[in-house]
């Protein structure tokens, strides 16, 4: 049986925290199909397509992985795509209480939709990725903390003078 998973967010940027997730997470599933959505609460530093773009670049090596854009329900996107799994990153206790309610609406919603929760590999549990963009948009050094593309275009787009 082979088994399809989401893993859906903005990731605006895509840190090694996600990329971790991604890569980990495609040697369990079948195939991962990485959703990058847009935020109403937020603002994002890049557009979709961009997000897009960078996402697709970075994890261009990972064979079973697609990236593509989506708006709406993450669980109406799985049903659409058939997805079974939605794959959802915890880096803290704090992260916890928030990603249950959603796991729990998005079964109420979706029964036959599992949700898994992945935690990153230690060294990468404190990167967030607003954190990233504060730091880059002060001028810091962000290599650390995301693929040598993202930071080039980090670098980019606050060069231009925008800000998170």
């Amino acid at each position: 049986m082979k088994i399809s998973a989401v893993y859906p967010g903005t990731f605006d940027p895509l840190t090694r925290g996600h990329e971790d997730i991604v890569r980990r997470a495609a040697g369990i599933f079948d195939r991962i199909v990485v959703a990058v959505g847009g935020n109403p609460n937020k603002i994002p530093a890049f557009p979709v397509q961009e997000r897009i773009e960078l996402t697709r670049a970075v994890l261009a090596d990972v064979p079973n992985v697609e990236v593509t854009g989506y708006s709406g329900l993450t669980v109406e996107f799985a049903r659409t795509h058939g997805l079974t799994v939605i794959v959802r990153g915890l880096r803290a206790v704090s992260d916890f209480e928030f990603e249950f309610q959603l796991a729990n609406m998005g079964r109420h919603l979706q029964p036959d939709i599992e949700t898994v929760f992945m935690v990153p590999k230690e060294k990468f549990t404190f990167i967030s990725s607003s954190m990233v963009r504060e730091i880059a948009a002060l001028g810091g050094d962000v290599s650390h903390f995301v693929h040598p593309l993202v930071a080039s275009a980090l670098e980019r787009q606050f060069a231009r003078g925008n800000r998170p």
